[in-house]
C-alpha cells in the first residue's frame, strides 16, 4: 500500500510544470503516491500553503516574476513549519543561491527522470520520518 502525498508544483509556465510532473510521475516509488497541486503565482502558492497540507514544494527557479528561489526563502521566513523545498535550477552554479534561500534540494534542467524521481522519493520519505534531507543540497541533479 502506498502513502499519498500532496506536492505543490510552482512555475509560471504550464509547460514547465508538465515537464516536472512527467519527470516525477504519480508514483516516484512503489511506496509513494503523489497528488500534485499547481500554482502559477506566489499568491497561489501562499493560498495553497495556507489552506492545504502540503508535504513538499517543487519550485521553478527560472519562473517570473517570482522565482522559485525567492519563494523558497520567503516561505522559510514566513511559515513556522514550511514543507521541504526542491528548486529546479538551470545552472548548477546557482546552488549557492539555493543554499542562501534555505532550499532542501536542487535539481538541474534538463531533468533526468531517474534522478528526479529518486530525489523526490527521498524527500517524501524523509518527510514521513520527520527528517529533512540535510546534506543533499549540491549533490542532486548533476
Amino acid at each position: 500500500m502506498s502513502e499519498k502525498y500532496t506536492v505543490l508544483l510552482y512555475s509560471d509556465d504550464v509547460a514547465v510544470r508538465d515537464k516536472i510532473r512527467m519527470a516525477i510521475g504519480p508514483r516516484p516509488a512503489a511506496d509513494l503516491s503523489i497528488e500534485f497541486v499547481d500554482a502559477s503565482t506566489w499568491e497561489e502558492c501562499r493560498w495553497l500553503l495556507d489552506d492545504y497540507e502540503i508535504d513538499l514544494m517543487i519550485l521553478d527557479g527560472e519562473a517570473t516574476p517570482a522565482g522559485g528561489l525567492g519563494i523558497a526563502r520567503q516561505t522559510k521566513d514566513e511559515y513556522a513549519d514550511p514543507p521541504p523545498t526542491c528548486v529546479v535550477i538551470a545552472r548548477a552554479a546557482d546552488r549557492w543561491l539555493a543554499a542562501f534561500a534555505q532550499v532542501d534540494a536542487t535539481l538541474v534542467y534538463p531533468l533526468d527522470p531517474v534522478t528526479t524521481g529518486q530525489t523526490i522519493a527521498g524527500m517524501l520519505r524523509a518527510r514521513r520520518n520527520g527528517a529533512i534531507p540535510l546534506g543533499t543540497l549540491g549533490t542532486l541533479g548533476q
